[in-house]
């Protein structure tokens, strides 16, 4: 059944999601230029680096009149140790 489907699918992605899976946020990409930022999330989506876009995380800096304003995308990795 398609109902049946979606909600197997719901509890799957539930189950994985980064917050329920040990591991950490490792940074891929830092720019100060919002297209450069663009650029480069158009480039990670074509590679097909991430399946999951639970696992891709985009910061954004707001360094207000002190600093520049900056973006950072990161990539969650699973931790891997056997625990």
């Amino acid at each position: 059944m398609p109902g049946q489907r979606r909600q197997r699918q719901q509890r799957h992605d539930e189950r994985h999601r980064p917050e329920c899976v040990p591991g950490r946020w490792e940074p891929l990409f830092e720019t100060q230029g919002h297209t450069e930022l663009q650029q480069f999330l158009r480039r990670f989506q074509e590679e097909g680096r991430v399946t999951d876009p639970a696992h891709v995380r985009i910061d954004t800096f707001c360094g207000r009149l002190t600093h520049p304003t900056t973006h950072r995308v990161s990539v969650y990795v699973p931790d891997t140790s056997g625990t």
